[in-house]
């Protein structure tokens, strides 16, 4: 398994190889390719904050990834993500909220099986996975913080996507991409003592002592609980970059502060695939 990088139009993004499957899109964006200036340069999704990113700029960055991807800017459904554990069943009522309709919902979790609807989450240096079942031919779409880490939000997705579709976890593929990793992500005792409590002992070999600090392995906890969530070891692809080491592709919050764009994660049904 791996990340593979790819370039269109000046677009970088990434794909995973275990979501490597016939009538599936998927795409990890990078900030590179979009047309945004400044402190936005170049490819930024997020149209708000102190001083936000003016739309038009922001919507040509949405329609060049879904062009670089081979899908519809219309079809996009966002999550609007506050750090909780909301799995949101995505309806072709959802198509275009957060772009064209005002997103009526909070949820940093999506899942679907309806073909033509484009999942898309958003990261600064928090964890966002793609889920796929190629069995029931659904799909997911997940942010997780170490709020929503704590919170198991991507094991709760892989339930849902059994409760609403069928989907057995051991058929379940996810891709993990880029995100904060151990070296850079140094806390105080609110983030580790939040794992150990939702997680237990189990927890402590994601979490490391550093001087006053700790560093917590946030992709490698997620990793973890969708193994015992029942996702195979061998069905999860975890991208090795960490966006704070690498602000030269990837947007960080932790190192440039709430001036800056997001990068996103993007997976959907072709409307050859999935039921109906």
């Amino acid at each position: 398994m791996s990340f593979l990088t790819h370039g269109h139009g000046g677009v970088v993004y990434h794909t995973s190889s275990v979501l490597d499957a016939p009538g599936l899109i998927q795409g990890f964006s990078t900030r590179l390719g979009g047309v945004s200036g400044g402190p936005f340069a170049s490819m930024n999704f997020r149209g708000s904050g102190p001083e936000p990113d003016k739309r038009e700029n922001v919507r040509e960055n949405y329609r060049r990834f879904c062009e670089a991807l081979g899908t519809d800017i219309r079809d996009v459904v966002q999550s609007k993500q506050v750090h909780e554990d909301t799995v949101r069943h995505v309806t072709s009522a959802d198509r275009g909220k957060g772009l064209f309709v005002t997103t009526d919902y909070t949820a940093d979790a999506l899942v679907t099986d309806e073909p033509g609807l484009s999942l898309m989450v958003f990261s600064a240096d928090c964890i966002i996975l793609l889920l796929h079942d190629p069995v029931t031919s659904s799909v997911g779409a997940v942010h997780a913080g170490w709020r929503g880490t704590a919170l198991d939000l991507p094991a709760k997705a892989v339930g849902e996507m059994g409760r609403l579709f069928g989907a057995k976890p051991e058929n379940i593929r996810v891709a993990i991409g880029a995100g904060i990793g151990p070296c850079c992500f140094e806390t105080h005792d609110d983030v580790p003592d939040a794992m150990r409590s939702a997680f237990g002992s189990g927890a402590e070999a994601y979490i490391e002592p550093k001087g006053e600090k700790w560093t917590v392995d946030l992709k490698g906890v997620n990793a973890w609980r969708l193994q015992e969530a029942g996702v195979r070891e061998e069905n999860i692809d975890v991208c090795s970059a960490c966006t704070a080491c690498r602000t030269d592709l990837y947007w960080s919050h932790r190192v440039t502060g709430d001036r800056r764009g997001v990068q996103g994660a993007l997976i959907a049904l072709t409307r050859e695939e999935g039921r109906g």
